[in-house]
């Protein structure tokens, strides 16, 4: 028998080689699939950017629920991108998406868009160059955008808690100290006015006792809401006990700082209330202290206010005494 009868023809080689083809192109075309179905289901857009040529050369299918928009329309104009961003945010963008020309990466890159739908969500775009052709020209940079909306409302929601008197929406004592501070510090190096303001409603307790917590609640948060409309844009304003309240004019010498709390007493004095049948008001008492040279700490100032305070409730209280 021949030794060569077993080996296969040129046509069967030839057939074996194209099945062999077929099965290659199946298994990448699975891949290729498989590849389409993972970017589907990622609720993040990958992106690629040609910077020679200034626009999106890929985007990926998450792109259109994240933006609301057309990838066709990205791939075709670049300035769908743009568009897109929140004004404000817009030079930002741009700015640390050139930063990786020097890096080679960006991370902490956050920035704001307008859906198509109008809606305002927050991204976490991060970005880095993919690769640099031979010929020098410029890289391509991909990233990938994750919406982070939730995120940063849950941020936001923590600040509040964390920053917020919750009965009466006005800083707590902690946060209110920790402006009064950056504001004493700030007048202590530019020698500028600062006037420290503190405010006790005045038999509180009688209120309680009276007509109840609830009440008392209610009468808090009015003299918050009063307070915060009298004062002036930058004026610090917080709750730092039961009923004892603070407020520091930042720029306000004694003259401008005294007539601030004579119209805040006479708003609190407008206040009325009503339990059954029975109407009331409230009045409160204030200590007004403003900066001097020997004044070393804010706690000086606020020293100085407190006592004044006390001297009006002294004196009769529903009046102003200056320390």
């Amino acid at each position: 028998m021949d030794e060569t009868s077993n080996a296969p023809s040129e046509l069967e080689a030839l057939t074996l080689a194209l099945l062999h083809s077929r099965a290659e192109t199946a298994r990448l075309g699975e891949r290729e699939q498989l590849f389409s179905t993972l970017l589907g289901s990622v609720n993040a857009v990958l992106w690629a950017f040609d910077w020679a040529q200034q626009r999106i050369i890929y985007v990926s299918p998450a792109y259109e629920r994240v933006f609301g928009r057309s990838a066709a329309l990205l791939l075709a104009d670049y300035d769908e991108w743009r568009n897109s961003i929140y004004p404000d945010d817009l030079e930002y963008a741009a700015d640390s998406m050139a930063k990786v020309l020097e890096t080679g990466a960006v991370e902490a890159r956050e920035y704001r868009i307008i859906r198509n739908d109008g809606q305002l969500r927050w991204l976490s775009d991060k970005c880095f160059i993919s690769q640099q052709n031979e010929s020098g020209q410029a890289p391509i940079i991909v990233g990938i955008a994750e919406d982070i909306t939730e995120k940063k409302q849950l941020e936001g929601e923590l600040h509040r808690l964390a920053t917020t008197d919750v009965l009466t929406q006005s800083s707590n004592r902690r946060h209110f100290f920790e402006g009064a501070q950056r504001e004493f510090e700030h007048a202590r190096q530019y020698g500028s006015s600062l006037a420290f303001l503190l405010l006790d409603l005045d038999d509180f307790k009688q209120i309680n006792d009276r007509y109840g917590h609830q009440m008392g609640d209610q009468v808090l948060q009015r003299l918050a809401h009063c307070g915060t409309s009298v004062l002036r844009r930058g004026d610090l304003f917080g709750r730092i006990g039961g009923e004892e309240f603070a407020v520091l004019l930042p720029g306000c010498a004694q003259s401008l700082a005294l007539q601030i709390a004579e119209r805040l007493q006479r708003e609190i004095q407008r206040l009325s209330f009503s339990h059954e049948t029975r109407r009331f008001g409230i009045t409160v008492s204030q200590g007004l202290a403003c900066l001097r040279g020997d004044d070393i700490s804010l706690d000086t100032l606020f020293g100085r206010a407190d006592v004044a305070m006390y001297e009006a409730k002294r004196q009769g209280k529903d009046r102003i005494v200056l320390g």
